[in-house]
């Protein structure tokens, strides 16, 4: 075997490793799952490229294929970025917090992460209610439609949200989403100044949501918790709550909030 072979093969297997993660980012840019026909044309990959490099990823759970075909990122890669996002699982420390908050507003409670321009549900905690909201763990959404998304805008900074929005163009998916930037900053801003964030129905008519942050040892935003009603019962004043529970997982977290300052002598 000479050293120019072995010195091709290692870049078609470099090559192999640059398409499949273009076609992770391709995925992951969309809520939804997305067909093979966008997915080669975004990443200007030959359709049956495109299609073998995601039979591969399918095969090791990356990703996932849908029952009319479509694709959308897989629980592998949501376990790795759990692993990744914090050396302590972040579940399993919210999760009694989660269903202590459930049991006393009687809603659905969210656990969220942050990944590329979406919000990925983690975890969930839901009411024994014939109606509540519904979200699956392993969908994502965008992050200007949701709660906890444009809090973890406003913690990235305006050039960050500014970003977001030439990325996205900030689409629509309802007629109450916040879809003009001049909004979406100052709604960020606000939502970071006052500690919780809300969802009047802008990702989902007759869905109101409320969201805080969570922080790691370092200071960083960890995750978000949020708590999600029909838009009638929905209260404001969940908002303490919702806050305090945060509170506690970002201690156990290992966040320490800062120390006051002593007023001058």
């Amino acid at each position: 075997m000479t050293d120019q072979f072995k010195h091709d093969q290692i870049q078609a297997h470099i090559q192999v490793i640059d398409r499949a993660a273009a076609l992770l980012d391709a995925i992951a840019r969309y809520s939804e799952p997305v067909s093979l026909k966008i997915l080669a044309a975004e990443t200007g990959l030959h359709a049956s490229t495109a299609h073998r490099i995601l039979a591969s990823l399918i095969q090791n759970r990356f990703v996932e294929k849908d029952a009319v075909g479509r694709y959308r990122l897989g629980l592998r890669l949501l376990q790795l970025g759990v692993r990744l996002h914090a050396n302590v699982d972040v579940r399993a420390i919210a999760r009694p917090v989660m269903e202590a908050l459930r049991d006393r507003l009687g809603e659905t409670v969210n656990l969220t992460i942050r990944e590329g321009d979406a919000v990925v549900y983690i975890e969930k905690a839901t009411p024994n209610r014939m109606i509540h909201v519904q979200q699956l763990v392993g969908s994502r959404a965008p992050l200007h439609v949701t709660a906890v998304g444009k809090l973890m805008l406003g913690a990235a900074g305006e050039e960050s949200i500014r970003a977001y929005a030439a990325r996205t163009n900030l689409p629509a998916y309802t007629r109450n989403t916040v879809s003009t930037l001049p909004r979406l900053i100052a709604e960020c801003r606000d939502a970071l100044a006052q500690g919780y964030a809300l969802d009047n129905e802008e990702a989902e008519l007759d869905v109101g949501c409320i969201g805080v942050l969570l922080y790691d040892s370092t200071g960083n935003v960890s995750a978000g918790l949020s708590v999600s009603a029909p838009i009638e019962r929905r209260r404001l004043e969940w908002s303490t709550d919702l806050i305090e529970a945060a509170e506690r997982i970002s201690a156990q977290l290992g966040h320490q909030p800062p120390r006051p300052q002593a007023p001058p002598d």
